[in-house]
C-alpha cells in the first residue's frame, strides 16, 4: 500500500531542498492541452449546434465557467498530494474502498463508450477526405480500434511528445479553419437563438463535458513536475483560457457560417473548410484528424489496460486480469477485457446507425460521476477554507448539477455503481467467513 503523500513545503524549496529535474510550465501546459483538447474539436461544435442551435454558445460559456472550480480543485489536489492513483486514490482515502471501486468501474466501463465515437470520427474524416464510400466507414472504424489494440499488446505506444505534436497540429488546423470560415459568418444564422429551448442547452452542456474532461490528468502526472505547487495551478489557468477560447471561436463560426447545415454531418471541420473556400484543407484535416484519433485510442486503451489490471490486483475484478499491472509490464489480459468492452459498445453503435450523441452522453455522464466523487473527496482531503477547498465546494455543487442535466444517460453510471456495491457485499461476506473484513482504513491507498 502506498500512502497518499502531501507535497511538503513549497515543493521542497522552503526546506532548502533543490527541486529535482522535472516538467516545467511549458510542458505542463502542453500536457494539459493534450488531455483537454482532442477529438472533441472534431465533432462537438456540430452536435452542439444541432442540439441547441445558436444557444450552443451559452453551453460553451457555461461549461468553461464550470471548469474553473473543477480544474482548480484538481490542481490543488495534484499540487498538494502527488499520487499516480488519481481520483480513485483520493476516493479511497476520503470515502473508502467502495467509492474507489465505483470510480474505477466508471472509468473502465463507462468511459469506454467513447471508443466507438473516436474510431467513427476518425473513419468519417478520412473517408470524406479520400473519397471512401460510406459503406466502408464501419470497417475503417473497426481498423481504428484494432491497430492501437495490437500495438498495445506488444507494448508499443506513441510517445507523449508525439501525442503533443499531434494535438498541436490539430489545434493549428482549427485556428486556420476558424480564420478562413470567419468571413462566411452571417448574422441571420443566430436567429432564432433558442430553437430547441433550454432543454437543448442543457443537453449541449453535458456534451461539452467531453471537451473539458481531462483535468484529472494533473493528479496522475503531478509527481513528474519539478515544482508542482507553482507550476500546476499556472498551467491549469493558462489551459482554461486557451481551451475555452478555442471552443468558443469554433462554435461561433460553426453556427454563423454553416447555419442550419451545422450538425447535419459529423465532419464539421471539413464543412467549415469548404465554407471558407479552401480546397487543400479537407485532405490535410482528414489526415491529421485520423492520426489524432489513432493516438487518442492508443492512449485510452493503454490506460484502460493498466486500470483493469490495477482493479484486478485490488480484487475488484477477477484476479486473472491482474497480470501486467506493474510499471514496465504489458497488461495483455486486461487489454483483452478493455477491447471486449469497447467492441461491445462499437457493436451497439453499428446496430443503431453510428449515432454518436448517445455514446458521448454515456461517456460524459460517467466522467461527471467520477468528478463528483473526486470533488467530494477533495472537500475532505484539502485544508479547510483554502482556495482549493472552496473551489472543490463550488465544483461539487456544479458536478451534481451536471449529473441532473445528464438525465437518462445516468443509467449506465448508476448501473455500474450498483455493481460496485454488489462486489463490496460479496467481498464482505467472504471476508467475514475468513474472519478478516475488508480493510476500511481510508488513510492509505492500495
Amino acid at each position: 500500500m502506498t500512502a497518499l503523500r502531501p507535497a511538503e513545503g513549497a515543493d521542497g524549496a522552503d526546506l532548502g531542498i533543490v527541486a529535482p529535474p522535472g516538467l516545467g510550465l511549458a510542458q505542463g501546459i502542453a500536457l494539459y492541452l493534450a488531455s483537454v483538447l482532442g477529438t472533441g474539436l472534431l465533432v462537438l461544435p456540430g452536435l452542439a449546434a444541432k442540439t441547441a442551435g445558436p444557444a450552443s454558445l451559452i453551453a460553451v460559456g457555461v461549461i468553461t465557467l464550470l471548469a474553473v472550480p473543477l480544474a482548480g480543485a484538481f490542481a490543488a489536489l495534484a499540487a498538494r498530494h502527488p499520487d499516480p492513483g488519481g481520483v480513485a486514490s483520493y476516493a479511497r482515502r476520503a470515502l473508502g474502498p467502495t467509492a474507489a471501486r465505483a470510480t474505477g468501474y466508471w472509468f473502465l466501463f463507462g468511459v469506454a463508450a467513447g471508443g466507438p465515437v473516436v474510431s467513427v470520427l476518425g473513419a468519417r474524416y478520412i473517408a470524406t477526405a479520400v473519397g471512401i464510400d460510406s459503406a466502408g466507414v464501419p470497417w475503417l472504424a473497426l481498423g481504428f480500434l484494432v491497430v492501437p489494440f495490437v500495438a498495445n499488446l506488444f507494448g508499443v505506444r506513441l510517445t507523449g511528445w508525439l501525442q503533443l505534436v499531434l494535438t498541436g497540429l490539430l489545434l493549428a488546423i482549427v485556428v486556420v479553419v476558424v480564420a478562413v470560415a470567419a468571413p462566411a459568418v452571417r448574422p441571420e444564422s443566430f436567429t432564432p437563438f433558442l430553437p430547441h429551448g433550454w432543454g437543448g442547452v442543457g443537453t449541449a452542456i453535458v456534451m461539452f463535458v467531453w471537451a473539458f474532461a481531462g483535468w484529472e490528468v494533473g493528479t496522475h502526472i503531478s509527481g513528474e513536475f519539478a515544482r508542482p505547487r507553482r507550476t500546476i495551478p499556472l498551467a491549469t489557468a493558462i489551459t482554461l483560457v486557451l481551451a475555452g477560447g478555442c471552443y468558443l471561436a469554433l462554435q461561433v463560426v460553426t453556427v454563423g457560417a454553416l447555419g442550419e447545415r451545422a450538425g447535419r454531418g459529423d465532419v464539421v471541420l471539413l464543412d467549415l473548410a469548404e465554407a471558407g473556400g479552401v480546397r487543400a484543407a479537407p485532405t490535410l484535416i482528414g489526415v491529421v484528424s485520423a492520426v489524432v484519433a489513432l493516438g487518442v485510442l492508443n492512449v485510452y486503451l493503454a490506460a484502460f489496460g493498466k486500470l483493469g489490471a490495477s482493479l484486478a490486483g485490488n480484487g475488484d475484478l477477477p484476479r486473472w486480469f491482474a497480470k501486467g499491472a506493474e510499471s514496465g509490464e504489458v497488461p495483455r489480459r486486461a487489454l483483452l477485457l478493455s477491447m471486449a468492452l469497447v467492441l461491445a459498445y462499437f457493436a451497439v453503435s453499428w446496430a443503431t446507425g453510428f449515432a454518436l450523441a448517445p455514446f458521448i452522453l454515456i461517456h460524459t455522464a460517467s466522467m461527471v460521476a467520477v468528478y463528483t466523487i473526486g470533488m467530494i473527496a477533495a472537500i475532505r482531503i484539502l485544508p479547510r477554507r483554502t482556495p482549493g477547498w472552496w473551489m472543490a465546494v463550488i465544483a461539487s455543487v456544479c458536478t451534481i448539477g451536471l449529473l441532473l442535466l445528464a438525465g437518462v444517460a445516468l443509467v449506465v453510471p448508476a448501473a455500474v455503481a450498483v455493481i460496485a456495491l454488489a462486489v463490496t457485499a460479496v467481498r464482505n461476506v467472504r471476508e467475514r467467513r475468513r474472519g478478516a473484513p475488508e480493510n476500511r482504513d481510508t488513510a492509505s491507498i492500495r
